[in-house]
């Protein structure tokens, strides 16, 4: 009888080695290269492989038959919003998260809510009894004779069970615990989730069931498996949070129906996941208003405008390089700033070492934070406070001038509705604005010019 032949399978990246390595070559990550063993291909396509009874031809675009199918809204306007606009019928969506983030909290809610809009419902656990899934039924408030539990974990009985229930929606949890029979290697391997996200698409395709998948991720933050798993599902959703903290931020990294940058936020409590209409409230709630080293910023994540708090302490170093720190910020980008603070504002800070965050647990990126982040740095160092209804927009060039910003009628209207007096904004976009409003709207050129406005 013939040895069986083996192979080394990265479980990061899908590399294949004859023999066994310490380091992948693909992707450069140790320890991470599982034996499997290798069979030969049949001719028989399996059912994962299948397609449809029918043969697919070419057809010209002209006669491909088209019908708008109306997106289906969930009871959760922040979940709509992350999706585009609610749930595309027969789309493939991928929530990933750090453990007890809230991720089998936020399918079972949304399981709930479709039932009750007269969907059913398969919800496929490999982690929990069908007692624990009802005991978090019980305590979310979720009942009814269209939603169906199912613990189980092999491919073949749940393709199975689809076929006989022909749910609506498709619910599994988590795609790390499925085993395809027909593929030998460990469960969670890098081709179990591969076999097991075809299946599942083909599933969602050929059906016109919507299927939502949870995914684990890595020590990293990143999904766990081959990154071909997010190539192939239609939506990648992160569920984001500190589980220290009460409040949880959906956001969307990939949405082949919708854009990908927007959010939603979502407060963990005892009766499940509330949703938060204005968020902007929640990150200033605890701001001081007689401080320094502090200055408002209003963000836009996707369509939604967002006012958040940005906060900068400025201390000398005692050694010979300054310290850098930034939490919720880019750290290349609080290094530009700085230096075009120390250059342009003349303020002496490569002596200064410099903790800054945003409040909240967010994550600011856009370049619009820029004059914000140079406000709050020129605040600590001077050791002046800025007025608690002043709040900023603008990007800061090289040079040190303050450049123009897109959707500003949305961020003042934003900042006008939550009280704030003044918005500096670059003078560029002063001809953007034609509405009068109780908020001062003043325009700023240079980040010379804003410092002295602000600080007199």
């Amino acid at each position: 009888m013939a040895k069986p032949k083996t192979k080394y399978i990265c479980q990061n990246c899908g590399y294949v080695s004859p023999r066994y390595l310490g380091r992948c070559p693909n992707c450069g990550v140790w320890n991470q290269m599982v034996e499997e063993v290798e069979h030969k291909e049949t001719t028989q396509a399996t059912p994962s492989r299948r397609t449809s009874d029918l043969e697919s031809k070419p057809v010209s675009l002209n006669n491909v038959s088209f019908s708008k199918e109306e997106r289906v809204k969930t009871k959760m306007s922040e979940l709509n919003r992350v999706l585009g606009g609610g749930i595309v019928p027969g789309s493939l969506i991928l929530i990933g998260g750090d453990p007890g983030i809230g991720k089998s909290t936020l399918l079972m809610q949304v399981s709930g809510q479709l039932q009750d809009a007269g969907g059913k419902v398969l919800y496929v656990s490999g982690e929990e009894s069908a007692s624990q899934i009802k005991m978090r039924a019980d305590r979310l408030g979720i009942y009814g004779d269209d939603l169906f539990v199912y613990p189980q974990t092999d491919m073949s009985y749940i393709r199975e069970t689809i076929n006989d229930i022909k749910p609506d929606y498709l619910v599994i949890d988590s795609v790390q615990t499925m085993d395809e029979p027909e593929i030998t290697s460990a469960v969670g391997s890098v081709s179990q989730i591969r076999e097991v996200t075809a299946e599942l698409m083909n599933i969602a395709k050929q059906q016109n069931i919507t299927v939502f998948v949870v995914g684990h991720v890595t020590k990293g933050g990143a999904i766990a498996g081959p990154k071909i798993l997010e190539h192939m599902v239609d939506t990648v959703l992160y569920f984001e949070g500190d589980t220290h903290h009460s409040y949880r931020i959906l956001r969307s990294v990939k949405n082949r129906f919708g854009s990908t940058n927007e959010i939603g936020i979502f407060e963990m409590r005892t009766q499940g996941l509330i949703e938060v209409d204005n968020p902007s409230e929640i990150f200033l709630e605890e701001r001081l208003t007689d401080t320094n080293g502090s200055a408002v910023v209003v963000s836009m994540e996707g369509t939604r405008p967002i006012l958040v708090e940005i906060q900068s302490l400025i201390t000398p170093t005692i050694f010979g390089n300054a310290k850098r720190t930034a939490t919720g910020l880019d750290h290349n980008r609080v290094s530009v700033i700085m230096a075009v603070l120390e250059k342009r504002g003349n303020l002496m800070l490569q002596n200064q070492d410099a903790y800054l965050k945003s409040t909240g647990g967010v994550k600011l990126d856009e370049p619009a934070i820029d004059l914000a982040l140079a406000m709050a740095v020129a605040s600590s160092y001077k050791n002046l406070g800025i007025s608690a209804t002043d709040c900023f927009v603008g990007e800061v060039g090289l040079t040190g001038e303050v450049r123009r910003v897109n959707l500003i009628d949305q961020r003042v209207n934003e900042a006008e509705k939550l009280g704030f007096k003044r918005i500096f904004i670059p003078k560029n976009n002063l001809g953007d604005w034609s509405k009068n409003n109780k908020i001062q709207i003043i325009g700023v050129s240079t980040v010379t010019e804003a410092m002295n406005k602000v600080f007199n």
